[in-house]
């Protein structure tokens, strides 16, 4: 009942600001992967509308991917024909907050009221937090989540009512998923997923880092690093996992020769459709998340680099319905991504959830909700290529016997890369 007034009194608020506050502003919007948010920013566009008819949306044609996105808005900004709103990859925000481009967002965060009554939460403001300030509200979250081909769990003497939530457990039950008649696999994992994301996952969730809080030394070879290099080799040792890039893992799972698969959360949709009525499927969350351990977040957040103060204050109104309640429902009915916006989940989003449960699973992780990091520095690109270099070894099985030598080698190779103090 609190919720649903709470979502009442947000929706109130929205119709009762005073549209004299802009006048006919226009605000420039540019988005990534239409393939998966063209209906999402319809939608958007529309809702917008209703609550603040005095603010005109225009929409820039989409860049194909997170990577375009950022190289057309570093372009842009040199050439002074940026966009008022840029959905930009989490991992990409560091770069135009180090080039000054995106606008500081605390000023328009404080004078808000109840904000946190709106579904807005420290989560949320820290994965857009860079150098102590906040430059970005996260919009589309994924999460690494695991999936399971429950035929193939039952087969193997697995209980589909408890699968499991540790290492040891998923180890286990793939080796007796292995073990059936038909060849198929126990287990993948797509480690390498874009920007070092399920390496960053296992070391994030035992409390580990990627560098020391400087930045200046490799801090992934703690015991964190550690775990998580010896849970890497023991899919390949223990649990037989074969050597499948991403697209590959994904189509053996959807194929049903895979019983366990580690991807992100926003592969749901695609995944559910793709294996249609050839098995049954279920999600369960990311296994053996210590209580001080988190998650890094996948996806997509929104920034604005508009110049002048009053497209800067109509970017804002924009920015807060995007990422409020109705706008996070509107992107989680319309793609496989979820909410970070806890009224949006709670609310909006309760029905959804019972009739889709496995979309729940990533949601029950939001508490682990961290920044997908950014390595600093003119090698930080590079450096991911190094550690997907270092992991492939591993995956390959050509030094899956050898997880600390790798795991130090890794961080000899990281360390050099690194921006000399």
């Amino acid at each position: 009942m609190i919720l649903k007034m709470l979502s009442l009194t947000f929706k109130t608020a929205l119709v009762a600001v005073p549209l004299l506050s802009f006048a006919a502003t226009e605000v420039v919007v540019q988005y990534p992967y239409p393939e998966l948010f063209e209906e999402t920013h319809k939608q958007l566009k529309e809702a917008f509308l209703k609550v603040r008819p005095d603010i005109t949306l225009v929409y820039r044609a989409p860049y194909a991917s997170y990577e375009e996105g950022t190289q057309k808005i570093l372009r842009e900004a040199v050439t002074n024909q940026l966009p008022d709103v840029t959905f930009q990859g989490l991992n990409r925000l560091r770069v135009l907050v180090d080039r000054k481009i995106a606008v500081p967002l605390d000023a328009f965060i404080a004078a808000e009221k109840n904000f946190n009554e709106q579904g807005f939460h420290k989560a949320m403001f820290d994965i857009g937090t860079s150098q102590g300030k906040v430059y970005g509200l996260p919009f589309a979250i994924s999460l690494p989540i695991s999936y399971y081909n429950l035929d193939l769990v039952k087969k193997a003497g697995g209980d589909a009512a408890n699968l499991p939530t540790t290492w040891p457990e998923v180890l286990a039950l793939a080796k007796k998923i292995k073990a059936l008649e038909g060849g198929q696999h126990g287990v993948t994992y797509s480690w390498d997923i874009t920007g070092n994301w399920l390496w960053q996952a296992p070391v994030f969730s035992q409390g580990g880092t990627m560098l020391s809080a400087d930045e200046s030394k490799v801090a992934f070879n703690s015991d964190a690093g550690k775990f998580a290099i010896n849970m890497i080799a023991s899919l390949v040792n223990e649990g037989g996992m074969p050597n499948l890039a991403q697209p590959d893992a994904r189509s053996a799972f959807v194929a049903g020769k895979t019983g366990i698969h580690f991807t992100s959360t926003s592969d749901l949709t695609k995944i559910t459709q793709m294996i249609g009525s050839k098995f049954e499927l279920k999600t369960q969350v990311y296994p053996s998340v210590l209580p001080n351990g988190n998650l890094p977040a996948g996806g997509n957040l929104v920034v604005i680099v508009a110049k002048t103060p009053e497209k800067q204050s109509a970017s804002w109104a924009f920015v807060k319905f995007a990422t409020g309640p109705e706008g996070a429902a509107i992107m989680a009915k319309t793609t496989g991504y979820i909410p970070p916006n806890k009224i949006a989940n709670d609310v909006y989003l309760k029905d959804f959830y019972v009739q889709n449960p496995n979309h729940f699973t990533a949601v029950k992780q939001l508490p682990y909700l961290t920044g997908w990091y950014a390595f600093p520095g003119e090698n930080g690109l590079k450096i991911t290529d190094v550690i997907n270099d270092h992991l492939q070894s591993i995956v390959s099985g050509t030094r899956a016997k050898e997880p600390q030598k790798v795991l130090d080698d890794m961080t000899a190779s990281v360390q050099k890369l690194l921006p000399r103090q």
